[in-house]
């Protein structure tokens, strides 16, 4: 009888919420979200402003990831956000200063294997502090969150998962961003590593802003205010080289741009950026090229990743500042040259007027000032090694 009683008492006693749980909030095209990764077959409350709320089952365990994943729209105007005895960030209607990331796993394919081991070789979590003590009041990733897709044949990741599931994602995403997430809301970007024959079933579980569903490969662009003056505009470029729904989607973002003045359009794939191989320059995907035509007035500037470098580019012709940030931890590409080659054009009549790029590690801020927004690329440290004010069109 005590050891029945000793049971029923262990069985009624509530799950311990928050020990071992991921927690994030991230922005989504009706507003705001906090989602909660946990062990527990159940959902938790979360306190909004000191009002509990029951959280939502978004995606159930199941082979492959033994989490559940559960989730809460946060009210307008939410001042806290608590979970268990966790203090979340709430999002801020007026963000001024923001980080971008980009291409952050440890790569493990094909005949690259990187040193998951050591910071010097792998540095999301390094930049992902350093990004964490720049304050800022959202984080933009541009896609590509997990790498590890082979079993390791290198030195450096000896024992690490791979694959799609959850511990992949949670080695080469969840894990080194963990004290970034728990302290700013995201913006997520959809890159070709998360289409739906890599890790498209993750991506729809834990990033995606929408409400989760079976993997499809395309999915509607989508807006989230910065301002009363400027928005950005999300377009999922997962498919990579096909076009045959991209027409569609750029109509999409003709129409949300009209809406703001002022847009950063965001895509995994450059569209105006360039990329080198065995000194051969290349420019940005001919697939959204051919789909697009032309990128909106109202849009000041583009955000990419895909390629493995740093690159800012503005234009003589009226053409949206292009920035590409994917060099947040995954093996670099080849280096572009510092100077480009006379005439070199991403797009025809693009005519590049500023250029810089690096192939280094690092990440960009971004801090609004009177006369437009400071840009910076920073090291793996946190410095400054370039930077710019954006301001229209022209990053002077």
């Amino acid at each position: 009888m005590k050891k029945f009683a000793f049971l029923l008492a262990c069985l009624l006693v509530p799950p311990a919420w928050g020990t071992d749980d991921i927690a994030y909030v991230l922005k989504t095209g009706k507003g705001a979200s906090v989602r909660i990764i946990t062990k527990q077959a159940s959902c938790p409350e979360i306190r909004f402003d000191g009002q509990s709320k029951a959280m939502q089952l978004r995606a159930k365990q199941e082979n492959g990831f033994p989490d559940s994943v559960c989730e809460a729209e946060i009210p307008v105007g939410t001042k806290t956000i608590v979970f268990g005895n966790t203090r979340l960030p709430a999002p801020v209607s007026r963000p001024r200063r923001i980080v971008v990331l980009g291409d952050t796993g440890c790569r493990m394919k094909g005949t690259i294997f990187q040193d998951c081991s050591d910071p010097r070789k792998w540095p999301f979590q390094k930049i992902a502090a350093a990004a964490a003590s720049f304050k800022p009041d959202l984080v933009i990733h541009v896609g590509d969150y997990l790498y590890r897709e082979s079993p390791c044949q290198g030195a450096g990741c000896m024992g690490s998962p791979y694959g799609y599931g959850f511990d992949s994602w949670q080695a080469d995403f969840f894990s080194p961003a963990r004290a970034l997430l728990a302290s700013t809301p995201w913006v997520f970007v959809r890159g070709n590593h998360e289409a739906c024959f890599r890790a498209g079933k993750g991506w729809f579980r834990y990033l995606f802003a929408g409400d989760y569903r079976a993997c499809t490969d395309y999915t509607d662009p989508y807006s989230v205010p910065l301002s009363d003056d400027t928005q950005l505009i999300v377009f999922d470029s997962a498919a990579g080289a096909s076009n045959g729904h991209y027409p569609a989607e750029f109509e999409t973002v003709e129409k949300l741009a009209r809406n703001f003045p002022h847009n950063f359009f965001l895509s995994h794939h450059p569209i105006l950026g360039f990329s080198e191989w065995h000194e051969k320059l290349y420019p940005g995907n001919r697939a959204l090229q051919s789909a697009m035509k032309h990128f909106p007035e109202e849009t000041d500037a583009a955000f990419h990743g895909h390629v493995h470098l740093y690159e800012a580019l503005d234009f003589k012709s009226d053409y949206p500042v292009t920035f590409v940030n994917g060099n947040s931890g995954t093996e670099p590409d080849e280096a572009l040259p510092q100077k480009l080659p006379e005439g070199a054009e991403p797009f025809p009549d693009a005519i590049v007027k500023r250029f810089y790029s690096t192939a280094d590690f690092g990440f960009m801020t971004l801090e609004k000032r009177a006369d437009g927004w400071l840009v910076t690329e920073r090291d793996i440290e946190g410095k400054a090694v370039f930077s710019c004010v954006l301001k229209g069109r022209q990053c002077l």
